[in-house]
């Protein structure tokens, strides 16, 4: 029995100290969990790998040589921070470099060009009814010598887009001769066109069914002779607005995803005179958003044209002007607005002049 004794007290000192080793060793796990890496700025800056920094904060008086490092530090922390910002701003404006690059190509779209006499109507294709509608256009004084009867202010209302097509100059009578890169052509390749000049005519208008010319120079475009049909020019009686002063043609070369704008975009070709003209195809791709304005996608912005132009683009803006000022649009004008009467001839200039 007292053997029994003895075992049971020499168990629990074991037990004692074997749990008094385990507390010991948690106790100092702890303690050397708690040490900073670093207890004060010193410590720090010899620990911390940013470059100069372990110059700057040393044990001891500050002196010139940690001054010296002071300012370097700051100097270079401030040219950090500006090169930093204006990379940031510069990214964030979205900058784009202009790229000119020169493709050869074995052929190319021809162009679509159009035509127009000056001079809109045909003093033979007028009637005595046309003469006292278009008097604010023209200036004419009725043929009849008698003048304007009393029964002639029951003219019923005229229909411009008529009058424009009926008194127009007619492409079979102007066009003498066709040729393109070697082969005939005729009034069937033309598509009619209203512009500011009245009934005007397009070569090549229609993207769908474009020519195409593999080489330059003479005999590979196209070639016309036109007979302007001078003796059909109105003559000035009174100068109006509308009154043209020249004989000739207007011309215009342009793509077949824009309409004329031939007012102001073409240029003149006298009567009596072989002209000559050449052309390069330049073609500018602009990036989305945010690098511009332009849209990435291909939704149609302006109604009646698949394709943005600055021709479409001003057209249309005039259009809506018209619009909104006299309540019509002229012939050549887009949209299904009634086509302005000669009586609001001024209610269009002054719409267009503002």
């Amino acid at each position: 029995m007292p053997i029994e004794f003895v075992c049971k007290i020499k168990f629990a000192e074991e037990d004692e100290k074997q749990k008094g080793k385990q507390d010991g060793d948690k106790e100092s796990l702890i303690e050397e969990s708690c040490i900073a890496p670093a207890k004060d700025l010193v410590g720090f800056a010899n620990s911390c790998s940013l470059h100069g920094i372990n110059h700057i904060f040393v044990s001891g008086r500050l002196g010139i040589r940690q001054t010296l490092w002071t300012l370097a530090f700051l100097a270079s922390l401030a040219l950090f921070v500006y090169q930093a910002a204006k990379c940031a701003i510069s990214y964030l404006e979205h900058p784009h470099v202009t790229a000119l690059n020169e493709e050869a190509t074995p052929e190319m779209v021809f162009p679509a060009v159009t035509i127009c006499n000056i001079n809109r109507f045909r003093f033979s294709a007028l009637t005595d009814a046309d003469i006292y509608h278009l008097a604010n256009l023209t200036g004419l004084p009725p043929k009849n010598k008698d003048g304007h009867k009393p029964t002639d202010l029951e003219y019923p209302a005229p229909d411009m887009q008529d009058i424009f097509n009926r008194t127009g100059h007619q492409l079979e009578e102007m066009l003498k001769s066709c040729n393109f890169s070697g082969q005939n052509c005729s009034i069937e390749d033309f598509s009619v066109v209203y512009t500011r000049y009245g009934k005007c005519y397009t070569f090549n208008g229609n993207k769908n069914t474009s020519r195409k010319t593999k080489q330059g120079g003479m005999g590979n475009g196209l070639e016309i002779m036109l007979d302007i049909q001078q003796d059909e020019y109105l003559p000035i009686w009174r100068e109006t607005n509308e009154t043209s002063l020249e004989a000739g043609i207007r011309v215009q070369i342009h793509s077949q995803d824009e309409p004329p704008y031939i007012h102001q975009l073409g240029f003149g070709v006298s009567p009596g005179f072989q002209t000559f003209v050449s052309c390069q195809e330049q073609r500018l791709t602009y990036l989305p958003q945010p690098w511009g304005n332009c849209r990435s996608n291909s939704d149609q912005m302006i109604p009646g044209y698949d394709t943005y132009s600055i021709s479409a683009c001003r057209l249309r803006c005039e259009t809506q002007e018209v619009e909104r000022e006299c309540n019509c649009r002229m012939v050549h004008m887009p949209g299904n607005a009634a086509i302005c009467p000669p009586s609001k001839i001024k209610c269009v200039d002054k719409a267009l002049v503002c």
